[in-house]
């Protein structure tokens, strides 16, 4: 695929005219073209005689499959720094002696870079929308702002039950919310994020519940991970997790919920009742032993918005969604025992459509007037020969890999593999890495 208007490195980031030529979009050839607006304009069948003059960039596609971005509902963006410093352990003594250690010597610069990385791994990827829970966060979103995807940040509420703690990420959210909102990016939107509900006491979610009402923001937590934290949450509060948080006023439409290994047949009929998107997390859940697969086919039934996360790579250890989707089919497949469970088109509606509705952005869907959020995956590679079904080889036979251009808002952000900058920022993540660590054994 190459850029056939002007040299290479004046499409990257711009926000100008492209028309993307010669790709198969659901089954169908078609032609893209792409305004400063930021949306997809026109699509459709040999349109490009009617945007030739228009387009400032042209993007011969040459055959490759057009598909949305892929979003990313549920990560811990700077974890990227901790990839494989931990591995193989039990989820408790994994978190309580590698991982909190190890995040009490964060820095700003830290999550700065290790968002960075996470950016620019995920637009290698296909990724073009994230979901992210950390600290810092206004660090985040600087990092997210000059790498051109699209984020819902949050900062991760945890008050363990002491109300001088909970007044103090009470501060914390309002000030990250307003930070967030004062940016006027549309590409880049607060959350109140609620860590768990064995983190976070019931006043705790409460006040998260009223002021995402409030700000009209959605919510972003953790839920029913492990068995243990269902059975810790029975004894304290005499009720299920779900039931917990409902209570808590914080599952509606704009909750998304990560895990869900363990809910039962009654949280899964309540959550699909309140209109809220689980994030199943395959990959995570699988290295951690939580010994439970998401019920997919419940939550599907009662009318959830089943979607797909990483987790942060400390516990997957990539941002990579294709493999993500590939490992959501089979999990599913082999727990439940039946080979019939998330078919291939499933498990890219939840990278895609599915992703795209519980993180407010868009539609996932290649329409026009949608956002200018797409990919393109070649189709003269091993992964796609032959082509007997595109929606079984881009799960089960492609990896991120594979992604040759990825646009988001209408700037291309990466083409023919190549990403500006990259050097730098693997450069700066990597010394980010060393020093957190280092700071950590000195400590």
């Amino acid at each position: 695929m190459t850029e056939q208007n002007h040299q290479t490195t004046d499409i990257f980031g711009k926000k100008k005219s492209v028309l993307i030529t010669n790709v198969v979009a659901e089954k169908t050839p078609v032609d893209i073209f792409i305004d400063a607006s930021e949306t997809i304009t026109d699509i459709g069948h040999d349109i490009r005689k009617r945007h030739r003059g228009e387009a400032e960039f042209i993007i011969d596609g040459d055959g490759a499959l057009a598909l949305p971005g892929l979003a990313n509902t549920h990560t811990h963006a700077a974890m990227s720094l901790l990839r494989g410093y931990a591995d193989d352990m039990i989820l408790q003594d994994w978190l309580a002696t590698k991982i909190w250690p190890l995040e009490a010597h964060l820095t700003a610069d830290d999550v700065y870079w290790g968002t960075k990385l996470a950016c620019l791994e995920m637009i290698r990827t296909g990724t073009t929308a994230f979901n992210d829970m950390y600290f810092f966060m206004e660090s985040a979103a600087k990092a997210v702002d000059e790498s051109g995807i699209r984020a819902l940040l949050c900062y991760g509420f945890i008050d363990l039950g002491d109300a001088a703690k909970r007044e103090h990420e009470c501060k914390a959210t309002e000030a990250l919310v307003s930070h967030i909102k004062g940016l006027k990016n549309p590409r880049i939107r607060a959350a109140a994020g609620p860590h768990a509900p064995y983190t976070v006491s019931p006043e705790g979610l409460k006040w998260c519940a009223e002021f995402a009402k409030e700000q009209e923001i959605p919510l972003h937590i953790h839920l029913s991970e492990t068995e243990k934290e269902v059975n810790d949450c029975v004894a304290q509060h005499g009720k299920r997790p779900a039931a917990l948080l409902d209570s808590c006023g914080a599952l509606t439409p704009k909750t998304i919920a990560a895990h869900g290994c363990w809910l039962d047949d009654g949280e899964c009929a309540l959550l699909g009742k309140r209109g809220v998107s689980v994030s199943h997390n395959p990959a995570s859940n699988m290295k951690l032993a939580t010994h439970r697969a998401l019920p997919y086919q419940k939550l599907v039934a009662a009318g959830a918005n089943v979607c797909l996360g990483t987790d942060g790579c400390a516990s997957n250890n990539n941002l990579d969604m294709f493999e993500e989707m590939k490992i959501a089919a089979l999990l599913q497949k082999f727990f439940w025992n039946d080979p019939t469970v998330l078919p291939a088109p499933a498990a890219l509606a939840m990278a895609t459509t599915n992703g795209a509705k519980a993180l407010g952005f868009g539609t996932g869907t290649l329409v026009a007037g949608a956002p200018a959020d797409l990919i393109l995956v070649p189709t003269r590679t091993a992964c796609n020969t032959p082509l007997h079904n595109a929606a079984s080889n881009l799960v089960y036979a492609c990896s991120g890999a594979a992604v040759e251009t990825t646009i988001c808002a209408g700037r291309v952000l990466m083409l023919d593999r190549e990403i500006p900058g990259e050097h730098e920022v693997l450069a700066g993540a990597a010394d980010a890495a060393k020093n957190l660590v280092k700071r950590a054994q000195t400590a």
